[in-house]
């Protein structure tokens, strides 16, 4: 009976066969046919893989991916490459101007800034990215007053306390032996957001929780847009949605505009991912850069050892920190150099005509890549030179400000593009002055690994040793239940 069952379906599979191969290669012939159309002229793959695109190609070698669309915009006068993924038709750009563009034109009838191609089910409806027009500038007014100069100096003090405690583990833990600085740099940085935007609020089950969560986070954000229990795209909305519903949770009494539990949260956590992996990879890429160029570390501890006094046990103050021009250069130099987020992604939310030549087609995913900006304009922009934002002779900051767009532009320019400097500058400063460090180079560290910022690929492998006789002492009420 079953073997009649199974040779009758069997039949039918036969005879349906033919119709179904005609109908999947007419879906890919239609799916090239779409594709070729709304690439135009434009230089990028002129075949692609069937539904998944170029996403193989992406996820196995981000770097390469991203180098081979720079390559094709290169060969354009717009700066644009085509390519495609997962049944998302994507532009890349990366022409300043035509970035400008795209940033200054963040509107519902315009573009939508997204933070990933999949964002809305990564980050949550509720995130500040997403808002438009009066509700997004009412919001970042309300948001100014955290990133104060008086607010700046209070993080000052407690990044410093944060980074002092670490480096005292940093150097009492090693024995001189090689070890990966970005996991380390990760919890100091982890533990400085979280003590300055939540403060004594955030309890130790809370901190040890958000640092699971944001692993996995972190994790999905670069994995495969696999939405199935045990892909990490999945664990990546399963700890945004836990965070959620512990905001609605709580009671709330009709809250003003952007204020209920859900939306704060939404909003800190914000806070929270742009302070944690931006930064961590610009104080890798700090570290990295001042082992490979002695001589800008040789000026920045004369610098600093000239303002600031560790035998008397003080804070670095914000004059002070003011006064570390060569420091503050270096910083800059450092984001500049290696731009933590190198894309921007946007959807176009319509037809947008960026050109006489093409009109970006609605549904695009757009990625206005500030990394490539960095290297347009600038002398030698291919040399890591801190003078360029030191020597007020040479004027680049100036010159070529259109195309340092490290921290966006436009109405989503980045809030707290100034906290993200001071701390760097901080960093610096603590570290070049009280430790010792050596590069462990081997071939190929120096490559862009995208975690999902990008970071050294050997994720900055360093010796480490206390450079002063003591370290000094800084104290700071930041303990917690």
């Amino acid at each position: 009976m079953n073997y009649h069952i199974l040779s009758e379906i069997w039949g039918v599979l036969r005879l349906a066969a033919p119709y179904l191969a005609t109908l999947l290669a007419s879906i890919i012939l239609i799916e090239q046919i779409v594709y070729l159309r709304k690439k135009s002229r434009l230089p990028g793959p002129t075949l692609v893989l069937p539904f998944l695109g170029n996403v193989v190609g992406l996820v196995r070698d981000p770097e390469k991916f991203w180098d081979e669309q720079a390559d094709y915009a290169k060969s354009t006068p717009l700066g644009i490459s085509v390519n495609y993924i997962i049944g998302k038709f994507i532009v890349f750009i990366r022409n300043s101007e035509m970035s400008h563009k795209i940033f200054a034109n963040v509107r519902p009838n315009a573009f939508q800034l997204v933070g990933h191609p999949f964002g809305k089910k990564l980050f949550g409806e509720h995130n500040m990215i997403y808002l438009y027009g009066q509700e997004h500038k009412d919001l970042r007014r309300r948001i100014a007053p955290n990133f104060t100069p008086k607010a700046l100096a209070t993080y000052s003090n407690i990044q410093q306390v944060v980074i002092l405690k670490h480096l005292i583990n940093w150097s009492e833990n090693q024995s001189h032996c090689p070890v990966g600085l970005r996991l380390l740099a990760r919890e100091m940085n982890l533990e400085t957001s979280q003590n300055v935007f939540a403060g004594p609020y955030l309890k130790k089950e809370a901190r040890e929780r958000f640092k699971v969560d944001y692993n996995y986070f972190n994790v999905g954000v670069i994995a495969l847009p696999l939405d199935f229990p045990g892909f990490a795209f999945r664990n990546a909305r399963l700890a945004e949605m836990v965070r959620e519903e512990r905001e609605m949770e709580q009671p709330s009494q009709s809250p003003p505009p952007n204020c209920s539990n859900r939306e704060i949260g939404a909003h800190v956590f914000d806070f929270l991912f742009a302070a944690q992996d931006a930064s961590t990879s610009s104080l890798l890429w700090a570290v990295t850069l001042l082992d490979s160029h002695p001589e800008v570390l040789k000026k920045v501890r004369e610098e600093v050892e000239s303002i600031w006094n560790i035998e008397l046990n003080s804070f670095i103050t914000p004059d002070q920190l003011i006064s570390m021009k060569y420091t503050q250069a270096v910083a800059r130099e450092v984001v500049r150099y290696r731009a933590p987020a190198t894309l921007v992604p946007h959807v176009a939310c319509e037809e947008f005509h960026i050109s006489e030549e093409y009109t970006i087609p609605k549904g695009t995913i757009v990625f206005p890549s500030v990394y490539e900006s960095s290297f347009q304009g600038f002398s030698e922009a291919d040399r890591f030179d801190p003078d360029r934002f030191y020597n007020e002779e040479r004027r680049e900051e100036q010159l070529f400000k259109r195309n340092f767009l490290v921290f966006g532009a436009g109405a989503h320019q980045c809030v707290g593009q100034k906290y993200a400097l001071n701390l760097l500058v901080v960093f610096i400063a603590m570290f070049a002055t009280l430790m010792d460090f050596k590069r462990h180079r081997t071939d190929g560290c120096d490559g862009l690994n995208f975690c999902p910022t990008i970071c050294p690929k050997d994720d900055c492998s360093v010796s480490l040793s206390k450079r002063c006789f003591k370290f000094p002492t800084l104290s700071l009420s930041l303990d917690q239940d």
